[in-house]
């Protein structure tokens, strides 16, 4: 199968206005579209839109239509002026796990029916359940854009950065840059790389005891990191005080099963 999971490494290290640095392990799922019943049969602990220790739901995910994540992909590049239907689309992301949800990124990979990159499409999410996905076409031998953020990621960043993402194509490895911009200066890097595992129940489990609660991990090194940026004393920002600037915003679907 197409779809596999990365044993992963996520590095930030922000630059100004102070040095903080930290790095974590991970794990993620890179998931084809049209083997989700197949992944679904072959490890019965995931599940597409059904309850189970791992489920892929599409209303964690923007939504432009009940149409499942295949076209609201499709419905997003005709909105960034692109109608080419993609052939395969592979998803790099963290499922719920027992009902829980936090992906700080997912990336939807998008090849034409020959298996050639066409573009690529990256969620942001932020810990108010909202969601924001960006155009990333390709360049060089991956993909690249930099381009404004417009969204409350971090109570410790402007909401008028940019973000420089950069992506290789997922094969044997990954590899993952996004970078934040004020102007001509960088002040935030970050990189999330990994190798690929094979998607079977067994490895599945291996991973999950290596890495147990996953999710909750996540989100609580989110919540510690931004203690000790507060501890160094960043300057703090609201998520009220610019909302003029938030734009192209998502939230999760209310019908979701979330916890």
């Amino acid at each position: 199968m197409n779809s596999c999971l990365y044993e992963c490494t996520v590095m930030h290290r922000r630059i100004l206005p102070k040095e903080h640095a930290f790095v974590y392990r991970v794990f993620l799922f890179l998931l084809d579209l049209d083997e989700l019943d197949a992944v679904s049969n072959r490890v019965p602990i995931f599940s597409s839109n059904a309850p189970n220790v791992y489920s892929l739901r599409d209303g964690d995910y923007f939504q432009l239509s009940s149409g499942g994540l295949r076209r609201n992909i499709e419905l997003f590049l005709e909105c960034e002026g692109i109608f080419e239907k993609p052939g395969r689309i592979r998803l790099l992301t963290l499922p719920a796990l027992f009902g829980y949800t936090f992906n700080p990124i997912s990336i939807f990979f998008c090849d034409r029916p020959d298996g050639s990159p066409m573009t690529s499409v990256i969620q942001v999410g932020n810990t108010f359940s909202e969601l924001k996905p960006f155009l990333v076409p390709p360049a060089g031998d991956g993909f690249a854009r930099r381009v404004a953020k417009d969204f409350y990621v971090s109570p410790f960043s402007d909401v008028d950065l940019a973000f420089d993402f950069r992506f290789d194509p997922p094969g044997d490895h990954l590899g993952v840059w996004i970078d934040n911009h004020a102007g001509n200066e960088k002040t935030l890097i970050s990189s999330l790389t990994g190798e690929r595992r094979e998607l079977t129940t067994a490895s599945l489990l291996a991973m999950t005891l290596r890495y147990p609660l996953i999710t909750l991990k996540v989100i609580a090194l989110i919540h510690w990191e931004a203690l000790r940026l507060w501890w160094k004393g960043l300057p703090f920002r609201y998520k009220e005080a610019d909302p003029h600037k938030q734009r192209g915003i998502f939230r999760h679907r209310p019908d979701a099963p979330r916890s």
